[in-house]
């Protein structure tokens, strides 16, 4: 059962290597996001309706935090289930840190747009946060280089999670093949 447990593993994992590597990639052009896998595109509609409920929680504290708060809790939930569900398990901490890279580099998208604008927004009319951010603190022409930190942090992320994973895999593997792990068994 241990050696069927590890090899599902092992599969995820390599499915997060090629999850990252879309992000990496494909994920970085407005055109061609339409391609990314159907994962990746149900972890961004998640992340979506965890941006939009951020924009609520944060209202109370003004309107600047209001806008902000948006990518704020598209960030802050992830981290927080990284934190919370990867302390009762481990082994979750790789997915947990991908969702975080994840959901960091889609912010990182909409950074990079605010002077652009050219994302679809849920509805015409409605303020692209990161514009009215960036126009408010007179920072626009920081856009693109605040863009690429935050998607530079997003993809370590995804590659921390997949190193640790690996990390799981080959310590799983010493222990099927340890002689001594076999007799405890």
């Amino acid at each position: 059962m241990k050696i069927l447990s590890t090899i599902v593993y092992c599969i995820s994992i390599l499915f997060l290597c090629y999850f990252t590597y879309s992000l990496a990639t494909i994920y970085q052009e407005n055109a061609t996001r339409s391609q990314v896998s159907f994962f990746i595109w149900v972890v961004d509609t998640i992340d979506l309706f965890i941006h939009e409920t951020g924009h609520l929680v944060f209202k109370m504290f003004g309107k600047f935090m209001e806008i902000l708060g948006g990518s704020l809790f598209q960030v802050i939930i992830p981290l927080s289930a990284l934190i919370v569900f990867g302390r009762a398990n481990p082994k979750t901490i790789p997915f947990l840190f991908y969702w975080t890279g994840q959901s960091t580099v889609n912010v990182s998208i909409y950074i990079g747009d605010a002077p652009y604008q050219r994302l679809q927004l849920i509805s015409r009319g409605l303020i692209h946060d990161w514009r009215w951010i960036f126009n408010r603190t007179g920072m626009m022409e920081y856009a693109g280089d605040l863009a690429s930190i935050v998607n530079a942090i997003g993809i370590l992320m995804c590659i921390i999670g997949i190193g640790i994973g690996i990390y799981f895999i080959v310590k799983d593997c010493i222990n099927i093949l340890s002689p001594a792990a076999n007799i405890k068994n």
